[in-house]
């Protein structure tokens, strides 16, 4: 063999070893990239079924209108093109006589008026009425049947309500959710006495505010504490940090509802101790909705801040002592500032908590302490009105994600570094 033929065989090894090494490289990045998606496909379809599911659907609710248009198909096609300002056809009267004999035998008559219902009181005794009525009336025009059996029928509005609500999507719920409604000359808002949505959005944030601010004066003294300790002493005291979350928070609320009674055990220590010469409105006010969820937020506050001052060294605090800084300056001015990441963790914690609270605020609240929980709980159970609070629930998610991502950009731990 040539001294060229070896050294093209050489040359041609050089060549090939690397592909073969790229090839073997992707396709170990390949196996890791599929092994990590397989331990990580269990945590998407849980929040699958848990988060994005639920949103959507939530979204969609708050969107939908299909019960007028299942009910009453014939009316919705006869309605489509009809702008007014005259009565529809003749033929829309009869179209609406025939669906609401078919809607009544079907079942679908009473979903259909309780959607109508939402727009003007009392649209569901007029279905429910036209229903029953026109079962007795003779053949003849249709027109005149219906303003027979009540004069709503003859007005123009009746009918524009019902194209409005036959559409199978709709902005009604979602404007409804902060009290606006569609007009003739666009979106306007609801009158003064009907309002009732963006004072709750803003009485939730502010009630989750003073929440938050209580858990941080109260909490940033504890969980230094227990930072501060040795850890025998610090690790007894925590046992009185966690314990509270292996309780029920319906428990914890009920022990604060007997506790804050004006015969209860708070009113009769202040009145013992001579502080008050009456018992204290602590009860179905603001007061007591401050003291509750402080109550069951405050741990969140303190192992949040407590995880980050364990880390931190006393050196530092010392030095600056050393170097002439009075103690409490020296706290305020080189302690602090590293705990800072703790704070921001523990008041967007807290403040997210408090924003979906619903027990605390319904057993210790007061009427004017409903939160945005309370309202959405209200129109699901009690108006049977899903789209609104499928609407309200999707605001509710939207400003959550706005804190957070407010935090993120004032308060996110690259905005915390020191320096």
């Amino acid at each position: 063999m040539s001294m060229g033929t070896a050294n093209g065989m050489a040359a041609g090894t050089v060549e090939i070893a690397p592909a073969a090494n790229v090839s073997a490289y992707r396709a170990s990045r390949r196996r890791e990239s599929v092994r990590s998606l397989a331990l990580a496909l269990p945590l998407l379809l849980f929040l699958l079924a848990t988060f994005i599911y639920p949103i959507g659907s939530l979204l969609l609710r708050s969107v939908q209108s299909g019960e007028v248009a299942a009910a009453l198909p014939q009316v919705a096609a006869a309605l489509q093109d009809w702008r007014g300002p005259d009565l529809p056809a003749p033929a829309a009267f009869e179209a609406m006589a025939q669906d609401i004999a078919s809607a009544q035998a079907d079942g679908t008559l009473v979903s259909a008026a309780r959607r109508l219902n939402n727009y003007e009181p009392g649209f569901r005794s007029l279905i429910l009425k036209t229903a029953r009525r026109l079962q007795d009336l003779s053949a003849g025009s249709a027109a005149q049947a219906f303003a027979d059996i009540d004069k709503r029928w003859s007005e123009v509005e009746t009918w524009r309500l019902i194209q409005r609500a036959a559409a199978p999507l709709t902005p009604d719920y979602l404007l409804s959710a902060v009290d606006l409604t569609v007009g003739p000359n666009g979106f306007t808002a609801l009158p003064a006495d009907q309002q009732i949505y963006q004072s709750a959005f803003a009485r939730t944030f502010l009630i989750s505010g003073s929440v938050t601010l209580l858990c941080l004066v109260l909490g940033y003294p504890v969980a230094y504490l227990l930072a501060t300790l040795p850890t025998r002493q610090s690790n007894r005291l925590m046992i009185f940090v966690i314990v509270p979350f292996w309780t029920s928070l319906l428990v914890r609320t009920t022990a604060w509802y007997v506790l804050l009674q004006p015969n209860g055990v708070v009113n009769s220590l202040l009145m013992a101790s001579g502080l008050t010469d009456a018992p204290l409105s602590l009860m179905f006010n603001r007061i007591g909705v401050l003291i509750g969820m402080t109550h069951v937020l405050l741990p969140f506050m303190i192992l949040a801040n407590y995880a980050v001052m364990r880390g931190i060294s006393p050196s530092y605090q010392r030095a600056a002592v050393s170097l002439g800084a009075h103690p409490a300056v020296a706290f305020l001015r080189v302690y602090v500032p590293q705990t800072l990441p703790g704070i921001g963790t523990g008041a967007f914690l807290v403040f997210v908590l408090a924003l979906g609270y619903y027990i605390t605020p319904a057993l210790l609240g007061g009427g004017g302490d409903e939160m945005i929980s309370q309202l959405i709980a209200f129109q699901m159970e009690r108006q049977l009105n899903w789209g609104l609070a499928g609407a309200l629930s999707v605001y509710l998610v939207l400003l959550t994600l706005a804190a957070y991502f407010a935090f993120n950009h004032f308060v996110g731990v690259d905005k915390l570094r020191l320096g």
